[in-house]
Order: C-alpha cells, then sequence, then structure tokens
C-alpha cells in the first residue's frame, strides 16, 4: 500500500512517499480504509525523537494517530463494527510503527468510534486527538463546572478551539488566548478572545478581577507561569504541554484513546456543540508539506491530509 513513512529521525526530509507493507489485523483490531488523517505537533516531534524515551520507534515509522475512514475488515474478535462501517480514531499504540498517513490503517477498537453523520471525513479526522485531549482535561482533569470562569491558551488551535465549544456547552464562560487576526474566530466558537504577549496577566484581569477557576494550558513555559498566578482561590491549572505544571500545584495531562469518550465527541459533533475547523488539506503524497505548515505553529484549526482510492480491501 502507499504511505508515508521514515527509517530515522529528523525534519520533514525523512519522510517518504512510497509502498510499504500491508498491516496485520490483529483479534481485536479493524482495517480501516483511510479517507482523510489530520497531522499534530507530538507527530513531528515523535518524528524528530523527542518521545524516543517513552514510545519506542519500529522503523519504518508511518506517521500520524488521527483517522476517519471505512471499515474495510474486523477481527476476529471484534462485534462493535462491520465492513462498511465509518469511523474515527486515535490510532495511538505504546510504540512507532503503524500510523495513519497511509491506505490502510489496522486500528486496536480501543481506539475508534463511529464517525459523525454530519461532518465530513476531513472535518472527522481532525476531531480525535484534539477533541480527546478537551474532553478529557475540561470534563475530568478540571472538573469544569456551570458558571465558572475558564481560561483557555491557543484558542484558534486545534486543541484550544475544541476547548472553547466544550467549554461554552458546560456553562462556563470561556476566555482565549489568541493572535488578533483569529479574535473573531475565537468569538464565533463562544469565547472572549485576550492578545497574547506582554500585559497578558492584566487583560486576564480586566476580565475576570477575581481570577480565574481553571486554567486549561497549551503553551507552557511563561504562559503557564503566568496563568499560575490568574487563579481564583480554590482554582484548578492543567496543561498539556509543561510538566512543570505540578510545581504550581496543577496537573500534566497526556491523552490517551479512550472510545467511550471519543463515542461522545461524535455524539456532541452531530449535536452541533462541536465542529471542527479545517484551514487546509493536502494530498498524501505531500504530507511532508503538512507537517512544514503545522510546524509554523500559528494554524487555526486543523491541517488535514486526504488519501485518495476505494473502500475495498488492500492489493
Amino acid at each position: 500500500m502507499k504511505a508515508i513513512s521514515y527509517a530515522r529521525y529528523g525534519g520533514p526530509e525523512v519522510l517518504e512517499y512510497g509502498e510499504v507493507r500491508e498491516p496485520r489485523v490483529g483479534p481485536d483490531s479493524v482495517l480501516v480504509r483511510v479517507r482523510a488523517a489530520a497531522v499534530n505537533p507530538v507527530d513531528w516531534k515523535c518524528r524528530e525523537g523527542y518521545l524516543d524515551a517513552v514510545l519506542e520507534p519500529v522503523f519504518p515509522v508511518v506517521p500520524g494517530w488521527d483517522v476517519s475512514g471505512v471499515v474495510v475488515r474486523p477481527g476476529a474478535a471484534v462485534t462493535e463494527f462491520r465492513a462498511g462501517d465509518e469511523v474515527i480514531g486515535y490510532v495511538r499504540e505504546d510504540f512507532l510503527s503503524r500510523g495513519t498517513l497511509a491506505e490502510y490503517v489496522a486500528a486496536p477498537v480501543r481506539t475508534l468510534a463511529r464517525k459523525p453523520r454530519n461532518l465530513s471525513f476531513e472535518e472527522a479526522a481532525g476531531l480525535p486527538l484534539v477533541g480527546l485531549t478537551a474532553y478529557q482535561v475540561l470534563y475530568k482533569a478540571l472538573a469544569v463546572k456551570r458558571g465558572e470562569t475558564v481560561l483557555v491558551h491557543a484558542a484558534a488551535g486545534g486543541v484550544g478551539s475544541i476547548a472553547v465549544q466544550l467549554g461554552r456547552y458546560l456553562g462556563a464562560r470561556v476566555i482565549g488566548t489568541a493572535s488578533e487576526r483569529n479574535h473573531d474566530f475565537v468569538r464565533g466558537l463562544g469565547g472572549e478572545p485576550v492578545a497574547y504577549g506582554e500585559g497578558l496577566a492584566e487583560r486576564v484581569r480586566g476580565l475576570a478581577p477575581e481570577g480565574v477557576d481553571a486554567v486549561f494550558d497549551t503553551v507552557g513555559g511563561d504562559a503557564l507561569r503566568t496563568s499560575a498566578n490568574l487563579l481564583a482561590p480554590e482554582g484548578r491549572l492543567a496543561s498539556i504541554t509543561d510538566d512543570d505544571v505540578v510545581e504550581y500545584g496543577g496537573r500534566y495531562c497526556f491523552v490517551r484513546p479512550d472510545a467511550e469518550d471519543l463515542l461522545r465527541l461524535s455524539e456532541l459533533a452531530e449535536q452541533g456543540v462541536v465542529s471542527v475547523h479545517v484551514s487546509e488539506t493536502f494530498p498524501l503524497e505531500r504530507a511532508a508539506d503538512a507537517y512544514r505548515r503545522n510546524e509554523e505553529g500559528r494554524t487555526r484549526g486543523k491541517i488535514v491530509v486526504t488519501v485518495a482510492g476505494d473502500d475495498g480491501p488492500p492489493g
């Protein structure tokens, strides 16, 4: 099958488009014909070796964890899905090898849910990783409640844009940091935008003089330190990028595949609670360009790779 892969750590130049071995389907997995796969910062961080201590690579590595597609063949023990079902998945395993930037992926059932019927394959591919991250942080780590004020960093990005929508659905007031050019976008999601940079603390205090009840940090560094000082008494802090958050009494969160959470996100998408903004799409053979764009760090919503072809079995 055709796929993007890399045989060593490095920049986008190590990505190659070509033939790789077709995936084997275990008893608890399904073979998915990939229709679209979103790119995420964690993908290129893995490719450059930053996660080598926790995710062993089995070269050649096919990158990508987000997917939307069609079930071709369920494994012997699978009862949840049948051939022809449209699915989404956060297909992460405890090693790097069998990613989603390919014509087919063998996806464990625990990583999948049915695709939202009202989203295109491109939109649906952008939901799993960012949606699960936002959901697990807001609902579980921060336990946001109605009437609270939440500060979301990088509110126009993939995770941040979903977090703003989920926060509003939970009944919270959401303040979101974003560049000036993205303020209208954040307002459209239901958030109150504030600019990055010097004076951030004063701007947030101007909106929430008594402090915020919860902070969702997606940036780390100075933003994390500033955020810790913006908390109201009993306020909560969580970060997905900087484990120094524990020094401020907060929680470091690493998203995990969860079929139940993913199904809930699919339902919320169908209800119109959550939408996915796709800023740009690239064909599979140009995935390296998609990652270059993602690494610029100024993406509004998601960048998605599309995969052409029919929904039949490989070969």
